[in-house]
């Protein structure tokens, strides 16, 4: 038994010793190759468990467009029942798009076209190619969170260095005090105050983006849209600045307690050197973690914004396709904004690695 675990140990070592000289040989990129890897085995799974979740939903597509169909013929009448439905017909549409098949085998010829041939599919509603639609939608998205994600850090960070040096004032306790109610606030209740004040007032419009496209009138359609998504950008803002201005000041804090913050300024150095210079630097690191989290956060929290302010992204695009069930719709939208939430977190660990040399040589 001895003999077989060694033999076993043996080959284990033969089979990683090339994974071993790579990360000897080039410590980061072996890291990244890990992180990469780490990322694409959890869509592989995330996919797997949005067809089983799909598949265990009452009803399907098409029991919806036969109903349509029915509904239409009937000129709206609704007196309809499951009887009068076309069992053979169901049948053949559901055969027709592949979802007679058990939800893993649906999953692996979804998986095989979208690597061989790049096509993620046709939505099951509107006929229209997927990659458009969510084309389509995602630059919406993804500028309401990359402008929430930067004034977030950037007030973040200066109001969480200025009132660290002031700790204990006033003025440093009602701050404190503002960012955990924020923090603590339900966003939903956020987002529907700042709906009915948009609604009382008439200062800001109810939705969330222009009502004519850009090639319409590009110079208006700018400020027509920076005037429509004010409030959307507010709720975002204020929802994610709680928690990241309280962990900025108190990672600034720790630091300004440490030895070597003592060591400094006993050797002199200026108090604008050390506060920039030294503890500033080190409190990137959890910022760094955090940002990832926060990215997310925004994400998942743009569906109920998007819903609300009816802001057309590509968090209303995933509940609509949900509502109907349309499955390829949403089996990419998913994976899309899980694979935007991964790459955020791959990238936030490359960049603790570059500032960190202990993360890449895995002395963390």
């Amino acid at each position: 038994m001895t003999s077989t675990a060694c033999s076993v140990r043996k080959l284990f070592s033969i089979v990683l010793s090339p994974f071993h000289a790579f990360k000897r040989r080039s410590p980061l990129a072996s890291y990244i190759t890990g992180r990469v890897c780490t990322m694409a085995f959890m869509l592989f799974i995330l996919g797997f468990a949005i067809f089983g979740l799909m598949a265990l939903a009452p009803g399907d597509i098409v029991d919806q467009i036969m109903m349509q169909q029915l509904f239409s013929e009937n000129q709206g009448r609704v007196n309809l029942n499951r009887e009068g439905l076309r069992t053979e017909q169901m049948e053949a549409q559901r055969k027709a798009l592949g979802l007679d098949q058990p939800f893993y085998i649906q999953y692996f010829k979804w998986l095989n076209r979208v690597f061989l041939h790049g096509d993620l599919g046709v939505s099951l509603i509107s006929r229209a190619p997927v990659s458009f639609l969510i084309a389509s939608r995602l630059p919406n998205s993804i500028l309401l969170n990359v402008i929430s994600l930067v004034l977030i850090t950037v007030v973040s960070f200066i109001l969480g260095v200025y009132f660290s040096t002031k700790a204990g004032s006033g003025a440093d306790l009602a701050v404190t005090f503002f960012a955990l109610v924020l923090h603590a606030f339900p966003g939903i209740l956020l987002l529907i105050l700042l709906q009915l004040f948009a609604s009382v007032t008439g200062l800001f419009p109810v939705t969330g983006y222009p009502p004519f496209p850009f090639s319409e009138a590009p110079g208006r359609f700018v400020f027509s849209y920076a005037h429509h998504i004010f409030l959307p950008l507010l709720a975002a803002f204020l929802g994610g600045i709680g928690g990241t201005l309280r962990m900025i000041r108190a990672t600034m804090l720790d630091q300004l307690g440490q030895p070597y913050i003592t060591s400094l300024r006993s050797r002199g150095i200026a108090e604008w050197r050390v506060y920039f210079t030294h503890a500033f630097r080190n409190t990137l690191n959890p910022y760094i973690t955090g940002s990832a989290n926060l990215l997310a956060g925004l994400f998942s929290g743009s569906l109920i914004l998007e819903i609300i302010f009816a802001y057309p992204g590509i968090g209303r695009l995933m509940y609509e396709a949900v509502m109907q069930q349309d499955v390829n719709l949403v089996l990419a939208n998913l994976m899309f904004v899980s694979f935007l939430v991964l790459l955020g977190m791959v990238i936030s660990d490359v960049c603790l690695a570059l500032v960190d040399p202990r993360i890449r040589f895995g002395k963390e």
